[in-house]
């Protein structure tokens, strides 16, 4: 069972439904109980960096999410800001993140010929083989919609990267957690091939 954490910010119905699309048993939650006992977490997030952070405390949920993903290790997805507050702050706001990747987020630098925020179809480059993203064609395209991004510490968090002006981290993971920027449950048929992989991941075969 898929879990998609309701903390009160996200694209829950879209993610859902992008979940059961590919087969997934799927549900919405804001339940400690509920989401212990998830086989896989999403973890979806639009907006203001800091009041994702807030809601997400006032939740009652971080200590069952931090024992969910760094002692169960369970495969654990971060979707746009539920991918940005798995590090450990950002230029948006001042609280801290979950701090389970060494990561900040950056705010994109103002460019005339590029309106912030990066709100576009992108593609992926690849820096890490072996993750969710094999099945990736070469056509691939992914569905943006942020005026931050992922800065990581350490090169071997970086799963892929994409370009808008600079050359952001668009992927991260460490271990059994993976954070997208990029909205795979509005990227179509590219987003549907990355959320059934997360729905093997862990299992065996290529999507481990």
């Amino acid at each position: 069972m898929i879990v998609i954490v309701d903390y009160g910010v996200g694209n829950l119905m879209s993610v859902r439904n992008m979940a059961r699309k590919v087969g997934a048993q799927a549900t919405i939650s804001g339940d400690a109980d509920e989401i212990a006992a998830a086989d896989r977490i999403i973890l979806p997030g639009v907006g203001h960096f800091n009041y994702g952070m807030e809601r997400l405390r006032a939740s009652g949920l971080v200590d069952v999410l931090n024992k969910a993903a760094l002692e169960d290790k369970k495969p654990f997805l971060g979707i746009c800001l539920g991918a940005q507050i798995l590090g450990k702050g950002s230029e948006e706001g001042d609280a801290p993140g979950l701090g389970w990747i060494d990561m900040e987020c950056t705010r994109f630098p103002r460019a005339d010929h590029l309106p912030v925020p990066h709100m576009m179809w992108n593609e992926l480059e690849i820096k890490q083989p072996g993750t969710m993203l094999d099945s990736a064609s070469d056509q691939a395209r992914y569905y943006f919609v942020h005026s931050y991004y992922m800065n990581c510490a350490a090169p071997e968090n970086v799963v892929a990267t994409t370009r808008y002006g600079v050359e952001f981290t668009s992927v991260v993971k460490q271990g059994n957690i993976m954070g997208m920027q990029f909205h795979p449950e509005k990227s179509l048929k590219y987003g549907m091939e990355i959320i059934r992989a997360f729905n093997e991941f862990g299992t065996a075969g290529p999507a481990q």
